[in-house]
């Protein structure tokens, strides 16, 4: 019996995905063979051309599929929190403490802002942005978020940050002592834009 089409078509990326993720959190996008990944699949250059164009667009398949992984552990961690600005800290907070894990830290941090560019310009961005963004919105309306913010503006500016938070621990040499300062400092960050201490 033969597999529908679509099927065998989301397979291959799948089998893609897995080979190139493994290899560059392992050894990197630079060392990383495409060779090498299309045999560990079983699948042949072709394959990876004709599903992904070149190595780059492999590596923003990863990155996405890492970005929505992450997604899903942010929230899952927010999810606890007793109030929706507590909720808010913690997604920023958890976000970039997973710049410690190693297959983060070297896909997401360090190659993936070397290969692809600014991540501010990435098209995830755009989403973590618009969420930030209706957050504050909604806690400026709660009498959180001091009023005169603007949440569009505010949520770039510590969409950015946290990128850069992120970064700054991935590419250091004491990555556990970097968070520890990396976490205190943006929290103050976001601690300016309350109207008032949370209860």
């Amino acid at each position: 019996m033969h597999k529908p089409r679509k099927e065998m078509i989301a397979e291959t990326r799948a089998k893609l995905i897995a080979a190139a993720r493994h290899a560059f959190g392992t050894i990197g996008y630079a060392e990383a063979s495409m060779d090498d990944f299309t045999a560990s699949a079983g699948l042949t250059r072709g394959a990876l051309y004709h599903h992904f164009g070149d190595k780059k667009g492999l590596l923003q398949a990863v990155i996405a599929e890492i970005d929505g992984e992450m997604a899903v552990r942010v929230n899952e961690v927010a999810s606890k929190a007793p109030t929706r600005w507590q909720r808010f800290v913690d997604e920023c907070t958890t976000y970039i403490e997973m710049a410690l894990e190693p297959e983060i830290q070297r896909i997401m941090f360090r190659d993936g802002p070397a290969v692809l560019g600014d991540p501010a310009q990435w098209s995830n961005a755009n989403a973590c942005v618009a969420s930030i963004a209706d957050h504050l919105a909604a806690l400026q309306e709660e009498g959180v978020v001091v009023a005169g913010v603007d949440p569009e503006t505010a949520a770039r500016l510590i969409n950015a940050a946290s990128s850069q938070a992120s970064q700054r621990i991935a590419n250091a040499k004491a990555p556990e002592a970097t968070s520890k300062k990396v976490v205190a400092a943006f929290k103050q960050l976001l601690e300016g834009l309350l109207d008032k201490q949370p209860d």
